[in-house]
């Protein structure tokens, strides 16, 4: 994928921005790239789901799609399989959507959740968890494992081969579905997964990694997570008496377990997030996992959820749905 580029060294990051990640950035910064902490959570939150839409993928393909209410939190259910097919157990695929544990939900991610179910042929179940800072750490990770052990027990009933699972999320998504692939394999109650596939995730929480990673001294100004963003983010998750360093909170360091699943890491370089995805797709393939690393210069955090407009997000969608049913077959 060779994406023409708008500039070879843009102002902000000092790196390459492509033309299409620059379609999805223009409007942001010329409408004075306000930060999303100045704002008033309940508007964020409906400016993400705005915007999210305005930037999905149209699909073509109709397919089945239920809601189903858990009590504190609800599941959609993306079924992309023929009425007749629907018996046959398939794998499955869990979704944790981004946002920062604040923002975000099952609209936000609509396109990514159903494109991924389209694409690979198997039902996608995304979580709708409790967002902080009404609901901080642990619910949303508590949220996602009920969502997990739902869908293994009601696995037969929805058509689902409950040993063949798999968890996508991307951003606040990733660190969910990083923790929740940890916990599967070493948590006997819990079903282990075929598959993670982590896009742009936050897997170090620390203050450490706030106040000295480098590319979270990078990416500071002109994007839609900088420095400042994501520190309120983690902030909104996780309290001050919160040891930010648990496995379960920063998975980078965790003691990782054995038999982890085949992984797919995605990162993006203009993104304050990059070097801790990049060193987490290195500790688990010392770890004995299968690891597929792609990296993509000149693009920002949140594509995915601009994938009507970056085709390079579209790609990636299509990448992880390949490699969701490689290790699925």
């Amino acid at each position: 994928m060779n994406q023409p580029l708008h500039t070879a060294k843009d102002e902000y990051s000092g790196r390459p921005i492509t033309q299409d990640a620059w379609t999805a950035l223009e409007e942001y910064r010329t409408t004075g790239a306000v930060k999303f902490e100045s704002l008033e959570i309940p508007f964020l939150r409906d400016f993400y789901v705005e915007s999210s839409r305005a930037a999905a993928l149209q699909e073509t393909v109709e397919i089945e799609v239920t809601d189903y209410d858990r009590g504190d939190y609800r599941v959609r259910l993306y079924d992309p399989r023929p009425v007749e097919q629907r018996d046959d157990e398939t794998p499955a695929i869990l979704f944790a959507h981004g946002g920062g544990w604040t923002i975000g939900n099952l609209e936000t991610h609509d396109s990514p959740a159903r494109r991924l179910a389209i694409a690979s042929g198997f039902p996608v179940v995304a979580v709708d968890y409790r967002l902080a800072p009404e609901h901080p750490y642990p619910a949303a990770i508590e949220d996602c494992c009920d969502a997990l052990r739902w869908l293994a027990d009601a696995s037969s009933e929805h058509g689902v081969d409950a040993s063949s699972l798999n968890v996508v999320g991307d951003s606040a998504g990733g660190q969910l579905a990083a923790v929740l692939a940890n916990e599967c394999a070493d948590d006997d109650s819990l079903q282990p997964l075929l598959t993670q596939s982590l896009i742009y995730p936050a897997v170090d929480l620390t203050e450490e990694r706030i106040a000295t990673g480098g590319s979270y001294q990078r990416i500071q100004e002109g994007y839609l997570l900088v420095k400042s963003t994501s520190s309120w983010f983690i902030n909104n998750y996780v309290s001050e008496v919160d040891d930010r360093s648990a496995s379960d909170i920063s998975p980078l360091y965790a003691d990782l377990p054995s038999s982890l699943p085949a992984t797919y890491i995605l990162t993006v370089d203009n993104d304050p997030l990059a070097d801790e995805g990049i060193e987490y797709a290195g500790k688990l393939a010392l770890a004995g996992a299968k690891v597929t690393h792609r990296h993509l210069p000149g693009y920002h955090h949140g594509i995915i959820n601009s994938a009507g407009t970056v085709r390079a997000a579209e790609e990636e969608l299509g990448n992880i749905a390949e490699f969701i049913r490689k290790h699925n077959s």
